[in-house]
């Protein structure tokens, strides 16, 4: 089986170096464990047993990439933000409530997807079933844990929104009208997004280019737009970039965002557990109706491959698939050609958003970051 990460052209940056550059990861660390200590002070004067609750959303911050705090502080740099300023402070706030609000996110989407791991480590839902066992609390462990972690999106939602209000506290107006803006829609697409995912994955098997057309949707909704479109824009709006440029920023955003999601639909099939967290073919499992799935069913339809076209359709969100069924399943689709469909399609939106990126006449270094930064948000493999 080939490895499924065909790198663009451009300099192979990790990740990690990118958000380390002039302290932006520290920067942002900060502020996330100032307010982590401020929830656990909140917390333990309503109860010590809610103690847990912080340190679960503590674990859940420790993992992230702060790809988005990124793309949002790089941004505002290149409309002409500058370190070392009141102003600089506030961008990494907002980055904060940016991670926060994945942080959010995801132990909601873990809940949905009945996710066993994140990042390596069992999510939050089974880790506080296990906790209600260890106890020997009554009831159902499993409930209890659907419970807890619902409740730990909240939170996690609920400090994402005063962290960024902190932020805008002293920015001028129309920044603040802009920045909220964007961070009002981005915030009701991702739940909508959310929704027409588990949408997606009730629907009987059709036409594949309906497949595919609902699966993109779910991309723009979910996460092109809130990993990468909305945290460029917000970035822009805090530097007082004016109504067109904030197009122009969004429309190179969202074809960049389309190819990072499409990146981790792969990962998603074909990752190594070591490096992205979660066990391999755990989007097989989980009956993820991605671009990939779509396009490796219509690939089987039109040779007439039904043994593979009945496989998809039968073994596709099955829970109980074996390690060794997953590896099976994730041939029958790399058979098919569907995923250097994929790859050429990633390509295609990555090449379009760079060729917009390098056309704008943004200020360097931090023009040069952001295709640093849209490389490697690419050409990863976690």
């Amino acid at each position: 089986m080939s490895t499924h990460t065909r790198p663009l052209d451009g300099a192979d940056v990790p990740t990690h170096a990118l958000v380390d550059l002039k302290g932006l990861r520290a920067g942002v660390d900060h502020v996330l464990a100032e307010h982590v200590a401020r929830l656990r002070a909140e917390l333990r004067a309503v109860s010590s047993d809610a103690d847990r609750l912080a340190d679960a959303v503590e674990a859940m911050l420790a993992g992230g990439k702060r790809l988005r705090a990124a793309f949002c502080w790089w941004s505002w740099r290149a409309h002409g933000g500058q370190p070392d300023t009141p102003e600089a402070a506030a961008v990494l706030r907002v980055g904060a409530a940016l991670e926060l609000f994945q942080a959010a996110a995801l132990f909601h989407d873990d809940v949905m997807d009945d996710s066993d791991t994140r990042r390596g480590k069992p999510a939050a839902h089974r880790a506080f079933a296990a906790m209600h066992d260890e106890l020997g609390l009554q009831g159902d462990a499993e409930r209890f844990g659907t419970s807890a972690a619902i409740l730990l999106g909240d939170l996690a939602l609920v400090a994402s929104e005063q962290v960024f209000a902190d932020a805008l506290a002293q920015a001028p107006l129309p920044r603040v009208l802009r920045a909220r803006a964007v961070f009002d829609l981005m915030r009701t697409e991702v739940t909508v997004g959310q929704y027409l995912d588990v949408l997606a994955q009730s629907q009987p098997w059709g036409d594949p280019a309906g497949d595919e057309a609902r699966a993109r949707e779910v991309i723009r909704a979910k996460s092109a737009r809130y990993s990468v479109e909305h945290p460029l824009t917000l970035g822009a709006a805090l530097a007082d970039a004016d109504d067109a440029e904030l197009d122009a920023v969004r429309a190179l955003g969202l074809p960049l965002g389309e190819a990072f999601q499409l990146r981790d639909d792969v990962l998603g099939v074909f990752g190594d557990p070591r490096t992205t967290g979660k066990p391999a073919g755990d989007d097989l499992r989980e009956g993820k109706r991605t671009v990939l799935i779509a396009r490796a069913h219509r690939r089987a339809l039109e040779r007439g491959d039904s043994a593979t076209a009945d496989l998809l359709r039968t073994s596709l969100g099955d829970r109980a698939l074996s390690d060794e069924q997953v590896a099976v399943l994730a041939d029958a689709i790399d058979s098919t050609g569907a995923v250097d469909e994929v790859e050429e399609l990633i390509s295609e939106l990555a090449g379009t958003a760079l060729d917009r990126l390098t056309a704008r006449s943004w200020r360097r270094p931090a023009a040069d970051v952001l295709v640093r930064l849209a490389h490697a948000a690419v050409d990863r493999h976690a």
